[in-house]
């Protein structure tokens, strides 16, 4: 008889309350709302999940992936652009979204495949998941959205290391990114990219232009001291000393609001989470199976470790939101997404394929 995950929706559930309650803080009444309205169709998205099982949902991976890649080029030809980035979609009456964050979850299933059909041997056997990973890449880099970008490069790179790289071919990766990065990578950088790498550095160096968000964001996440200033007390937050306190900067919020125990609780409740997508990838028999859930986990782990990080000083800026935790309605529904395939192959780990 299988036992039914049930430590994971829950951990899910306490983030998102942890994020509803901060984004009742952090932000407008609408967008709160709106948030809320995004959470049900995240539902509704989870339900389909569930219907769809293991195995139809596979074979969805490379139409969702060929749709998604369709997607990122319509962005380049037709797409909005939002805070410098040509990364938002809108068709007809639809309400807008990012494509870069659908191509996620699709790169993920399609990897999964490719990497249990072929094996790491010579160098050609990395040509089509490099091409995979490649694609949505450059699409991606080039709106330019660098987060996005580099939140696929490490589900590519972790997925490919989960799968076992001989060291030769390490290292011969290594100098082609270290060659590709001052020679393709920052040059097409555009200004504004570039300053925000250069101010991490530091950051005082310039107080109120590139520096101001990670400043800004150490004064309040310092002055929450250890049990915080209160629910929608924060001086920083609720003044408006906090950029985008809503979406890349929501963990200052909370950690002035709730102190350095709400902070560290959060913490936590992402470690569980991770825990048990590991446990979960652990209990799976198919190779196919493990390599899904942990793609999951790179996907979720590597943006919370970037933006915690920015929060404090410790990564560039580079835009990527908190999962689960931030304002914004394409994220929210492609990791509840994302989430709910996870659950969906460990819970169907024991049929054939």
């Amino acid at each position: 008889m299988i036992r039914f995950e049930i430590t994971l929706p829950v951990i899910v559930a306490f983030l998102l309350t942890a994020g509803l309650l901060t984004l009742s803080t952090a932000a407008p009444s609408n967008e709160f709302v709106k948030q809320a309205i995004f959470l049900g169709v995240a539902f509704v998205a989870i339900i389909v999940v569930l219907w769809l099982g293991r195995r139809r949902i596979m074979r969805l991976a490379f139409p969702s992936y060929v749709l998604t890649i369709f997607l990122l080029i319509l962005t380049q030809l037709i797409g909005t652009e939002v805070n410098g980035a040509k990364s938002w979609l809108y068709l007809g009456p639809l309400p807008g979204f990012q494509p870069s964050e659908l191509v996620k979850i699709s790169l993920i299933l399609a990897l999964a495949i490719v990497l249990h059909e072929r094996p790491i041997g010579n160098l050609t056997t990395y040509l089509r998941p490099l091409t995979l990973i490649g694609l949505p890449f450059a699409l991606i880099f080039l709106e330019p959205d660098l987060g996005s970008a580099l939140v696929i490069a490490a589900v590519g790179a972790g997925m490919l290391l989960l799968r076992g790289i001989p060291w030769k071919h390490l290292l011969l990766f290594g100098l082609v990114f270290a060659v590709a990065v001052p020679t393709v990578v920052w040059p097409n950088l555009k200004p504004h990219q570039k300053t925000r790498l250069i101010s991490f550095i530091n950051p005082t160096a310039d107080p109120q232009g590139s520096g101001y968000q990670v400043i800004q964001s150490r004064i309040a996440i310092g002055s929450g001291g250890l049990f915080g200033k209160g629910y929608k007390q924060g001086t920083q937050s609720q003044l408006g000393f906090i950029p985008y306190r809503h979406t890349d900067f929501i963990f200052p919020v909370l950690a002035e609001e709730g102190g350095f125990v709400a902070a560290v609780a959060l913490l936590l409740l992402y470690g569980l989470l991770f825990w048990r997508l590991v446990a979960m990838a652990a209990e799976c028999p198919y190779e196919r199976d493990q390599f899904v859930i942990i793609g999951v986990l790179i996907l979720i782990g590597f943006q919370v470790i970037v933006n915690v990080g920015v929060t404090l000083g410790l990564a560039p800026v580079t835009g990527i939101t908190l999962p689960l935790v931030s304002y914004g309605g394409t994220s929210l529904v492609s990791t509840m997404v994302a989430i709910s395939i996870a659950y969906v192959f460990h819970r169907d780990r024991y049929k054939d394929w």
